[in-house]
């Protein structure tokens, strides 16, 4: 379970900094920028996805090893 916490919080992570670079670099990847209704709130998508991260990494060091 550790592991996999720690998966999901790196993939929340790549994909806010992705959600952030491109809205503030003009370019077209990530998974934020596919999703329609969010539409003109990338940033704070990218921002939540990035908090996200963080705490599923925090969940992750605090689950006992197992």
């Amino acid at each position: 379970m550790k592991q996999l916490l720690g998966f999901l919080g790196f993939i929340a992570v790549v994909q806010g900094v992705a959600g952030l670079v491109t809205e503030f670099s003009d370019g077209h990847w990530g998974l934020v920028q596919r999703i329609g209704f969010l539409d003109g709130h990338e940033v704070y998508a990218s921002v939540a996805l990035l908090v996200l991260g963080v705490a599923l990494f925090a969940a992750a060091e605090s689950r006992r090893s197992g």
